[in-house]
């Protein structure tokens, strides 16, 4: 009998990281019985790499701290080795001549027999990789993206990045299907967020957001934005916002690691925004994407 490490034949032998150990990514192997595969019992953050540096670094490890709390599942690195582990796997992509990535970072609650109680004492499983970052195109810059909405049918416990992401995976590909960018979705008539994206709504020149609450997972662009704004001297608020707003946005925004600050000008086949502007990536957008290149370039390691 053959006891060798099988290879996924369709994935690429990338380094990656399983509890300590760098391994190719199609020999990497967790157990059956790992929460994380039973339950989904676990959570991931994405580091964004430009050019080998990782931009946002202190903020990411902040949530995962937060997440990782929230599930009660123990800390398993400082953030020294966190950051030395992201440089290993960054390293070894860069010789293969990928030099913007993504870092992913999952940690589960680690192996047990299956039952639904938190069993206590488990060494948490860690897997990480490096993968090539896929930026929206030009195009989608110049042009904006076409986006459409949907009801909010996930947990109450948005804030926790969690790897449970069955009810996102599902939102998203109620857009997909559509051949569209994202999912916006609303609970109860009120904004939460697309489906892998935080959501901007400008009106009057002035910067929106839905509160910091359980049910928005907040975007390490929350901040980010946040202070481009306080730089640029745009107004900035974060409060509930009824559909109706969203529908008669100036302008409306997505965030996320991969889209950074992305513009969305059509929405339920309907042009976004009033005027000269309608159907077209308004000025706030190109003020905040501007000096978002510039802090990328400030604040990355």
């Amino acid at each position: 009998m053959d006891h060798s490490t099988p290879v996924e034949p369709d994935l690429p032998d990338w380094p990656c990281l399983l509890n300590g150990t760098l391994a190719p990514l199609n020999q990497a192997r967790v157990s059956a019985l790992d929460r994380g595969f039973i339950f989904g019992d676990g959570v991931y953050e994405v580091l964004p790499v430009y050019g080998g540096r990782i931009f946002g670094f202190e903020p990411h490890m902040v949530r995962l701290d937060r997440s990782l709390r929230e599930l009660r599942i123990p800390q398993p690195h400082p953030q020294t080795e966190w950051l030395s582990m992201s440089r290993q796997l960054i390293g070894g992509m860069r010789s293969r001549g990928f030099d913007d990535l993504l870092v992913y970072i999952q940690v589960t609650r680690g192996v047990a027999l299956r039952d639904h109680v938190m069993p206590p004492g488990l060494k948490p499983t860690v897997f990480m990789m490096a993968t090539p970052m896929k930026p929206p195109s030009a195009d989608q810059r110049a042009k904006g993206v076409a986006c459409l909405t949907a009801d909010d049918f996930r947990w109450q416990k948005a804030h926790i990045k969690a790897t449970s992401l069955l009810g996102s995976v599902l939102a998203r590909q109620i857009s997909a299907d559509a051949g569209l960018t994202e999912t916006i979705m609303f609970r109860d008539g009120w904004l939460s967020e697309a489906a892998s994206s935080n959501v901007w709504v400008v009106s009057g020149g002035r910067v929106v957001g839905p509160p910091r609450d359980q049910l928005v997972l907040e975007g390490i662009r929350f901040g980010m934005i946040e202070r481009l704004c306080a730089g640029l001297g745009i107004p900035f608020e974060l409060r509930r916002i009824p559909r109706d707003e969203v529908l008669h946005a100036d302008e409306l925004l997505l965030s996320s690691a991969t889209k950074e600050v992305l513009p969305v000008t059509l929405l339920d086949g309907q042009p976004v925004g009033h005027g000269d502007q309608r159907g077209r990536p308004g000025p706030v957008y190109h003020r905040l994407y501007d000096a978002y290149q510039q802090l990328k370039a400030t604040e990355s390691l």
